[in-house]
């Protein structure tokens, strides 16, 4: 019987995808990642249903969506009853690690004053690791240079004296040396905080912070410009040093920085997989939780949460040494977190043992189908547990649907119900700086993707209460009709 392939995950956190070479940015070079992507199959419209790092994690683990449990922003812990992606490739005959960031056992809110440095040596106990069958995991550091890691069910703090990414890519290497000569094949997420913002006072290697300082940036058309209708959230003319009191553009900076240093870990395994005769039996898998907003519509750089394409826009790109006619592709289906674990399952000739609301990409992905059959994805920000201007979403909340050319997002709260709020035709205003909702031309698209996100809403069972809006009926799932 044939081997089936190893499956490698690189799971960046907060990386946008318009910082990449590869999607177009103009100021950074990222010639690894880009390399894998002309390699591969690159998704030019990938989504983060659920714009921010717990429930993307949940949702990538179970394939469900996080609305189905109520996942908060952050704070949540995973019940050890949910059915994972490792159990999926347990009984697959795989072999299952998992390296890095956890955040799905419940991070600061089991801590006082929300204590990164107590959380970073805080481990996860067996019970709530997802039955990984190997575990080199944290749940949450926020520090890249004094950072420890937890092994299996040891519960004593591993520290390793390096950049976090580089530690964890040299973690990675080392396990996966490992086994180029199992009869089993891996499934490994490797999963690394940068460019996610740290709260220390050093977000990259000296050397690179020293490089990007020195660079000149150009600006995307929208940087520091504010919309002129509401968006809430904390504006970056209000920034009162919330991060180490770095300016705007030096955060920006220091984003690339990290950025560079990422691509040069992903060139780094790439050279293992390649020298340990790995390559041609690895399939490798690069993808982000969510993006930033990185001073886009004048909303301060490191929040995502919102709807715009720089906090949902992920990077996802897919090589498959074995399929290689397909190399170069680009695919502009959009799609949502809830896909990629059907997808994962599907590059290893596995089927979800429950089935799934997200769908199957492998199709896309060889070269069998070049359409899916839905018009695109729903998005969401379910609720905050945390009040204030740096949370935004505390006492209103968004859904939206994104499909290939436009977005329809709805804002409001759970009494009144979510009301039109954008609507973007992102074919000819990619940068999402004219809000056509009210724009008559439109009302066409604009009631029929009102209609496409309503009947989305009842398809996944999203108990969002959606208000009356352009001749169609409210929607409140809480309530029978």
């Amino acid at each position: 019987m044939t081997k089936k392939p190893n499956i490698l995950v690189i799971l960046s956190d907060q990386l946008r995808r318009h910082v990449l070479g590869i999607y177009g940015d103009p100021n950074i070079s990222t010639p690894n990642i880009d390399r894998l992507a002309n390699k591969g199959v690159r998704f030019q419209n990938a989504c983060s249903t659920y714009p921010i790092c717990v429930p993307f994690r949940f949702s990538l683990i179970t394939g469900e969506y996080a609305h189905s449990r109520f996942v908060p922003a952050i704070e949540w812990r995973m019940s050890p009853a949910e059915r994972t992606i490792a159990d999926e490739f347990n009984e697959g005959g795989y072999h299952t690690i998992y390296l890095g960031k956890w955040h799905l056992y419940g991070g600061h809110s089991l801590l006082p004053k929300h204590s990164h440095k107590k959380a970073n040596k805080t481990p996860v106990p067996p019970s709530h690791q997802g039955r990984w069958q190997k575990w080199l995991g944290f749940e949450i550091a926020n520090d890249f240079f004094d950072w420890y890691y937890f092994e299996d069910d040891d519960p004593t703090p591993k520290q390793i004296k390096k950049y976090q990414t580089d530690g964890l890519f040299d973690l990675a290497i080392d396990y996966l040396g490992k086994q180029v000569n199992s009869d089993k094949p891996f499934f490994c997420i490797l999963s690394v905080e940068p460019p996610h913002f740290t709260l220390s006072n050093k977000w990259a290697p000296d050397d690179l912070i020293a490089k990007w300082q020195e660079k000149t940036i150009q600006f995307p058309p929208n940087f520091h410009v504010e919309d002129n209708y509401k968006v809430p959230g904390l504006k970056i003319k209000e920034e009162k040093s919330l991060i180490n009191s770095k300016s705007s553009i030096d955060q920006l900076k220091a984003y690339y920085a990290m950025v560079e240093n990422l691509d040069m870990n992903v060139g780094r395994m790439l050279e293992f997989l390649e020298k340990s005769g790995l390559k041609e039996d690895t399939i490798v898998v690069f993808v982000a939780d969510h993006g930033e907003m990185g001073g886009a519509h004048n909303v301060i750089n490191i929040l995502k949460d919102h709807p715009f394409e720089e906090s949902i826009g992920i990077p996802l790109i897919v090589y498959d040494p074995k399929n290689c006619e397909q190399s170069g592709q680009v695919i502009n289906e959009p799609t949502c977190t809830e896909d990629l674990f059907p997808t994962l399952l599907g590059l290893a000739g596995l089927i979800p043992k429950n089935e799934k609301l997200g769908l199957d990409l492998t199709p896309l992905i060889k070269g069998d189908k070049n359409k899916l059959p839905r018009e695109g994805v729903l998005l969401e920000f379910v609720h905050d547990l945390r009040a204030g201007a740096f949370f935004p979403y505390h006492d209103i909340y968004w859904r939206g649907f994104r499909s290939k050319r436009y977005k329809y997002t709805v804002l409001g709260d759970a009494a009144r119900g979510g009301k039109p709020w954008q609507f973007f035709d992102l074919e000819n205003d990619p940068y999402e700086m004219n809000n056509l909702i009210k724009n008559p031309e439109y009302e066409g698209e604009i009631k029929r993707h009102h209609e496409l996100l309503r009947n989305r809403l009842i398809e996944t069972g999203d108990h969002y209460v959606l208000a009356p809006a352009h001749g169609i009926e409210g929607l409140n799932l809480w309530r029978k009709s």
